[in-house]
């Protein structure tokens, strides 16, 4: 590494490095030195010259962020139609959203952002007359909006609440106790708490779960075991017993929750993001003991309900699609479950309300709701609204009316009330938007894959446009960690739409649209399937007229800022724009900052083999960056205080591609400050990231103005 004061002085003066002409101005890039730092993987060794950067700390990183800064909205700021697209976000923005409503005591609560407010208001009101009244207001929490209400949980009467806070987008949470009544604080408040829900006992404690705190760095010191605590109100943190976890039960992840009747604690623990452990405590019993019902990591599973001392389990256990099956705790061996909805075709996931059973189905990404018995007995298919995506159908048991969600990419979302006994659905809110979607289509394709895999797509765009080509088109996309995108609405997408843009979702593998099976075909050995599914999505939307490279941009964040990263490395010409966000970019190294050692279920690690090390050399963006080459032009983005996918991910692909760019297609990268890796950021923040998006994207494909 340069000397420290010597690196310290080029970053504040933004010594320039690497030049390119950009729409006939000069574009300098600040000098990013290069270390002599080199790895040994297998007998093979690695140059990792931008290795300083993954010191969030130090001065000279934080010189280099204001320097990058500095440059990226120089660059932005000359774009001319950038105000204008500010205003129209912000114009259709600013309509009254209505989150879906849910019922705790006596109250009943939802969220609502009177249109530009920074973050979503927690209301409630008494009755379906009563008043409405703010409950936690979280733009009270900091004047610059960057302190969040990360999470809510309320104890089984309602007379409790216990709510998390986030700070700079950060994932150590502080966790503050009220009254619910009269909102007084009880007790003192937690902090440190990291990844954690709220599973309250009574009105008497709850349980929580974090990590010992980082010696070094909060941001990218490893966190790697996790530990369940019980914490008894009113009494010191210091005091809060260790449940589960610790060096007698070491697990990278453990979280807990209670059964409706209070009787049974629930703790799930793993090591991954795929497959539990599952564990039950008896609290009806003093000092009963721990049991392990799944004693391996190789199904995902988990508590939905008891009756008395019979689980009813959502398991992937011998059902790659999900299933519903019931368990005697007194006879609580595997091959004595039952099933109470088998396995189908199209993947499972239960919610329970009202005394019954809520089977989402999903079918080629979209929703199909059935209504069941706790006997598995069929009551009804619910008629949902449309096509697209239904969320909620949850509440408590003895309530008969319950909420749900439903949306798609041209239908704004909207809560409906629902009889558990009649079956009817009543509209209860519908947000007043400045989008007319009758002027919109949204349609569902399915394109061939390089090894011949179907794979579904939405495509959205203004009816009747051209394919001619000359559509400015964003794909979207994840492929991981078998998260399925379903449609939904956004005001950014409209305004893409409003312009002529158009918007195309692939539902790749790695994701859970189609269970199991779809994982394991994008995860390790089988992660080049991902990207390729995402190339030929490209390649269709081109081939079929919407689109062409000169107007494709690829987006993704996180898992999707990988998939981003790789696929303009491996087809650099498959598109003019690139917006990997908050991506994990280092594929040599993710596995070392906080619980980045987690996704190697996805993953794999270096660690594992030489072939995993060769195979995840072959692909990791930051490693096969390559002198000569034209990439796309590129903005990545990522967020200074990230400690999920740490900024130094995005740091050290931005250099290597300032250093080896072969043309004149911009490299920036876009570091948000005192913000995380997405949840919790305020309206403000949104906005403005999304502008910048979209006018880097349109001004890179030739756009001069808006339509």
């Amino acid at each position: 590494m340069i000397n420290k004061k010597i690196g310290l002085i080029l970053m504040m003066i933004g010594m320039a490095g690497t030049a390119t002409t950009v729409c006939g101005q000069q574009l300098k890039y600040p000098t990013t030195s290069k270390g002599s730092v080199v790895d040994e993987f297998w007998g093979e060794k690695v140059a990792d010259p931008y290795r300083w950067l993954e010191d969030d700390r130090s001065a000279e990183t934080k010189s280099w962020v204001q320097a990058e800064n500095k440059v990226t909205f120089d660059y932005l700021n000359t774009i001319p139609f950038r105000t204008k697209l500010k205003e129209q976000l912000t114009e259709i923005w600013n309509y009254e959203k209505i989150g879906t409503p849910f019922k705790e005591g006596a109250y009943t609560y939802f969220f609502k952002n009177n249109g530009l407010q920074q973050h979503s208001v927690l209301y409630r009101k008494q009755g379906e007359n009563g008043t409405e009244e703010i409950f936690l207001d979280p733009n009270t929490f900091s004047k610059d909006g960057s302190t969040s209400l990360a999470d809510v949980s309320f104890s089984k009467d309602g007379s409790l609440v216990a709510y998390s806070i986030s700070e700079g987008g950060s994932d150590w949470r502080k966790v503050i106790v009220l009254n619910a009544k009269d909102k007084a604080p009880v007790g003192e408040t937690l902090v440190d708490v990291k990844f954690s829900g709220i599973a309250w006992k009574g009105n008497d404690g709850f349980y929580y779960s974090s990590y010992d705190k980082p010696k070094g760095s909060e941001l990218s010191e490893k966190t790697d075991q996790h530990k369940l605590y019980y914490h008894k109100l009113k009494k010191a943190q210091s005091t809060d017993q260790l449940i589960f976890g610790g060096s007698a039960t070491p697990r990278r992840y453990v979280g807990a929750s209670l059964t409706d009747d209070q009787r049974y604690l629930i703790i799930s623990a793993a090591n991954t993001t795929t497959g539990n452990e599952l564990y039950y405590q008896d609290l009806s019993k003093p000092n009963s003991k721990i049991i392990c019902l799944q004693d391996h990591f190789d199904a995902n599973t988990g508590v939905v309900d008891n009756i008395g001392d019979t689980f009813l389990l959502e398991t992937n256990y011998k059902a790659a699609n999900n299933r519903l099956v019931k368990v005697d705790l007194k006879n609580p061996a595997k091959e004595n479950w039952k099933d109470v909805i088998p396995e189908t075709e199209n993947v499972l996931s239960i919610s329970t309300g009202g005394g019954y059973l809520f089977a989402n189905y999903l079918k080629d990404a979209v929703s199909v709701v059935i209504q069941y018995d706790y006997t598995g007995k069929k009551i009804r298919q619910i008629e949902l609204p449309g096509v697209g995506t239904a969320s909620g159908f949850s509440g408590k048991k003895k309530e008969k009316e319950i909420y749900f969600g439903f949306s798609n990419y041209i239908t704004p979302s909207s809560s409906y009330k629902f009889d558990v006994n009649s079956g009817q659905s009543a509209l209860y809110i519908k947000p007043n938007v400045k989008f007319d979607s009758d002027q919109y289509e949204s349609k569902q394709v399915f394109y061939t894959s390089k090894d011949g895999t179907k794979v579904p797509m939405i495509i959205t765009y203004k009816k009747g446009i051209a394919l001619n080509g000359k559509n400015p088109t964003i794909v979207y996309g994840y492929g991981g960690f078998n998260i399925s995108l379903t449609p939904a609405f956004s005001t950014s997408v409209a305004v893409w739409l409003a312009n002529g843009g158009v918007y195309a979702v692939p539902n790749l593998r790695g994701g859970g649209e189609y269970g199991q099976k779809w994982h394991d075909g994008g995860r390790q050995f089988n992660k080049l399937n991902v990207f390729n599914d995402f190339i030929a999505a490209a390649h269709y939307l081109q081939e079929n007229g919407y689109t062409s490279p000169e107007y494709t941009a690829l987006s993704g964040g996180s898992n999707g800022g990988l998939l981003v990263g790789a696929t303009m490395t491996i087809d650099p010409k498959v598109a003019k724009v690139a917006l990997p966000e908050v991506g994990v970019l280092d594929m040599l190294r993710y596995h070392t900052f906080t619980a980045g050692a987690g996704w190697s279920y996805d993953y794999g690690t270096v660690a594992d083999s030489k072939e995993m090390f060769d195979y995840l050399k072959a692909y990791s963006p930051v490693h096969n960056v390559k002198s000569g080459v034209c990439y796309p032009a590129t903005m990545v983005l990522t967020g200074d205080h990230d400690d999920r996918v740490v900024p130094a991910h995005s740091y050290k692909f931005a250099s290597e591609l300032q250093a080896k760019q072969a043309c004149d297609n911009p490299v920036l990268i876009r570091i948000e400050t005192k913000a995380g890796h997405g949840a919790g950021r305020s309206t403000e923040v949104l906005i403005n990231s999304t502008v910048d998006k979209y006018a880097f994207a349109l001004w890179n494909m030739g756009v001069k103005e808006l339509k």
